[in-house]
């Protein structure tokens, strides 16, 4: 037994599932401009299957040009709070590596980032994953932790390639599931819900105009896996209307 190491781990999973709820941030990059001061940017993000952020970026833009020259950034990723002091946030610190193709992950970030369909369609804009060399994560006041990536990052797993699957199937034969989920977890009365996203640690839903992020009680690696877990919550959303 391992209580540093499960702890670790612990520490890990709860900041990857604060960050899957999130999808804007900021980014820090080095700047070539003014001598390596660093340089802050607005960036809606996605994380993909393993927990790493994912950025769609122009190659005209200032911190595009302070990556290619100097891969170090970090991404600070916090939801607003009227005190920001105490709510939660997790800062990444790592290396943005630029991806080859856009295609494998565009249709999960335009799930997420609609509003970026005309910048995907541009070929100045690519994808660029931040690989994590270490993770700052404040779960509250007086929950500081730094978290390795061993600790943060999951593993492959079947999921990643299912996932479009599992949402056709959802949206088209279980939307009423969907509503009840909104319903029951959140409190939300929504007429339109889809699902746009499932990962190991949970799924989200857009519900008119909200997005809503549901977490598993325990992390899934596949169809199977994912379909009970939705199940349970299924027979839970309609024991708690009866």
């Amino acid at each position: 037994m391992n209580p540093a190491g499960d702890s670790g781990r612990d520490n890990g999973a709860e900041a990857r599932r604060f960050a899957r709820a999130q999808h804007s941030g900021v980014l820090s990059t080095l700047s070539r401009r003014v001598d390596g001061f660093p340089f802050g940017s607005v960036a809606p993000f996605i994380l993909d299957h393993a927990g790493r952020p994912v950025i769609l970026i122009s190659s005209l833009a200032e911190h595009t040009r302070n990556i290619d020259a100097d891969p170090r950034v970090s991404l600070i990723v916090q939801p607003y709070a009227p005190d920001m002091q105490v709510t939660g946030r997790i800062t990444v610190l790592g290396r943005a590596e630029k991806l080859a193709d856009k295609s494998a992950l565009g249709p999960r970030y335009l799930r997420f980032h609609p509003q970026a369909a005309d910048y995907f369609a541009m070929h100045d804009f690519s994808f660029y994953r931040i690989e994590p060399v270490r993770i700052r994560w404040i779960g509250g006041f007086g929950r500081i932790h730094w978290v390795e990536p061993e600790q943060y990052l999951l593993p492959p797993s079947p999921l990643a390639e299912q996932e479009e699957g599992i949402l056709a199937h959802m949206n088209t034969d279980h939307a009423d599931s969907l509503r009840d989920y909104c319903r029951h977890v959140h409190g939300v009365e929504t007429a339109n819900a889809e699902m746009i996203g499932i990962d190991a640690d949970g799924f989200d839903v857009r519900g008119d105009a909200d997005m809503l992020r549901f977490a598993f009680a325990t992390p899934v690696a596949d169809a199977q896996a994912a379909r009970q877990a939705l199940v349970a919550l299924a027979r839970a959303a309609r024991a708690a209307t009866a």
